[in-house]
């Protein structure tokens, strides 16, 4: 009888045997500076492994101490060495300057298979396309009167009866997850017009809305260990792979019902999302079946882009009203000059408003302050995957070679003191106004967020929008309070959710 019935159990027990050993020289080590130990073989994995759980913070720490650029080295023959950046004027230089040396490449594209072909992975002409078809829709002119209307709606029969409900019962709520399925309806009814009503007073279970998710660690993983390992656990359908696999179904099973049937859909004239990329790939098919990875056609095509468009609409913005209410619900005196401002600009009060227009939502200055502080130290996306064409020198000096792995950490950006001062870890609304009360503007490789350079998010405006009127509403109507003992802190994956949520109680104000 062989010792290993299945595959699977080897796999098992060398893993466990390498994590053993990790931990076992990690804890002996027993170093106070962060910069993580070069061991024989494992190169600095014991480091990253003992701190995976709060991976991101840890590269913080190396970051700050090293000068904002770090060389990793990983073990031997993994081909996982990487260098590590939060320097702003790297990232002015590779998001800006030389943007054309550093596009997302084939890594990224692995890493990211199960994005397809939609913008994030596109790159030269395919990206060309996303982001000049993108751009016509929130271009037009009916889109604000859409997405004032679409907000409002979703503001009136989802959101407020479920926090109502949940007011009357007395219970705690995970304010992350009513976000995410806020923007999750929201964003799907914009691009397959179909409003899957996951927010709503019975909560349901819809798998593609958690597939999303459920993504976000697995393809963080995938940076840290090496392509043959994931690849053996997709191969044999376990551990993160698998759960890939899983959202991968889940979206393919929601999405491509609804691109099949998108003939339907009326925005408007202009304003419909799924024809105006049905009519650019008729056009232009040679050029995106070319530069597809798995080209499938119009129906793959569209679902790619659809699948695309959603992550943005879902995850970013959801995640930045996440931390924006842990945030205030710490600073009370943040919240009450939100509540003033409010008062002061919407004439709440005096005209007892329960709406108000996106224009008006412009009026709220201290309020994107306190939006632009979430963003600044919990960017929704915690970081990006570039690879020159062609070796370059950084502006920190350090070289790269053709195809090496760069890693910008967008969360590490916000949290160092030669950037933003030793008040970096403060949440400062403030710190955004100008001395003549309107927003102060920040350059994009210094507040990277929305990314920067040619690649800057197109739904920027979108979002700021849709935040500022969903984030109003609940301060207007609610009391906020963090539920006691509960743990909040970012979770070890690409997109900077909370880990186990944000429960919190509200009581409505009378």
């Amino acid at each position: 009888m062989a010792i290993f019935e299945y595959p699977e159990q080897f796999l098992v027990l060398t893993i466990s045997t390498l994590l053993f050993l990790v931990f076992y020289l990690a804890s002996r080590r027993g170093k106070k500076s962060p910069e993580p130990t070069v061991w024989p073989v494992l190169g600095m994995l014991p480091a990253v492994v003992l701190n995976l759980r709060r991976i991101h913070d840890y590269a913080t720490e190396v970051l700050s101490q090293c000068g904002g650029t770090y060389n990793f080295i990983g073990p031997l023959f993994w081909n996982i060495d990487m260098l590590f950046t939060s320097d702003p004027a790297n990232i002015h230089h590779v998001l800006s300057r030389n943007f054309s040396n550093y596009p997302k490449g084939p890594e990224f594209r692995k890493i990211f298979d199960i994005l397809g072909d939609g913008i994030f992975g596109a790159d030269f002409e395919l990206w060309e396309i996303h982001r000049k078809t993108t751009l016509a829709q929130l271009s037009h002119s009916d889109f604000y009167t859409y997405l004032q209307r679409s907000v409002w709606d979703k503001v009136e029969t989802g959101l407020i009866p479920v926090l109502d409900d949940f007011c009357k019962r007395g219970s705690d709520l995970d304010l992350q997850d009513i976000f995410q399925r806020f923007t999750f309806d929201n964003i799907c009814k914009f691009v397959l017009d179909y409003d899957p009503c996951s927010l709503c007073v019975e909560l349901p279970y819809v798998p593609c809305e958690k597939a999303f998710s459920v993504v976000a660690e697995p393809l963080l993983h995938r940076h840290i260990f090496p392509e043959w390992m994931w690849k053996l656990q997709q191969w044999l359908n376990i551990s993160g792979e698998r759960k890939l696999m899983e959202a991968s179904k889940a979206f393919d099973e929601f999405i491509y019902p609804r691109v099949s049937g998108f003939d339907n859909i009326n925005h408007g004239d202009h304003l419909n999302v799924l024809k105006a990329f049905e009519k650019v790939y008729r056009e232009k098919n040679n050029i995106i079946n070319a530069a597809a990875s798995n080209s499938g056609g119009l129906r793959k095509f569209l679902k790619d882009t659809s699948l695309s468009l959603m992550l943005a609409g879902r995850d970013t913005t959801s995640t930045c009203l996440t931390w924006l209410f842990y945030l205030i619900a710490q600073n009370p005196s943040a919240l009450i000059k939100i509540r003033e401002e409010m008062e002061a600009e919407l004439c709440l009060n005096e005209n007892n408003k329960k709406s108000w227009t996106a224009a008006e939502s412009q009026k709220l200055v201290y309020l994107h302050g306190a939006l632009c502080e979430s963003l600044r130290l919990f960017p929704p996306v915690a970081l990006e995957h570039k690879a020159p064409i062609e070796g370059d020198i950084l502006p920190s000096g350090h070289y790269l070679h053709k195809n090496a792995k760069l890693i910008i950490s967008f969360y590490s950006v916000g949290r160092m003191e030669t950037v933003w001062g030793k008040d970096c870890l403060e949440f400062k609304p403030e710190r955004w106004i100008s001395s003549k009360g309107g927003i102060k503007h920040e350059p994009s490789y210094k507040f990277p967020a929305f990314n920067a350079g040619p690649r800057t998010c197109l739904g920027k405006e979108m979002a700021f929008v849709q935040m500022k009127m969903v984030a109003a509403t609940i301060i207007h109507h609610y009391n906020i309070k963090l539920v006691e003992g509960h743990p909040v802190s970012p979770r070890d994956s690409i997109i900077l959710q909370a880990r186990d949520g944000l429960r919190v109680v509200l009581s409505k104000i009378t």
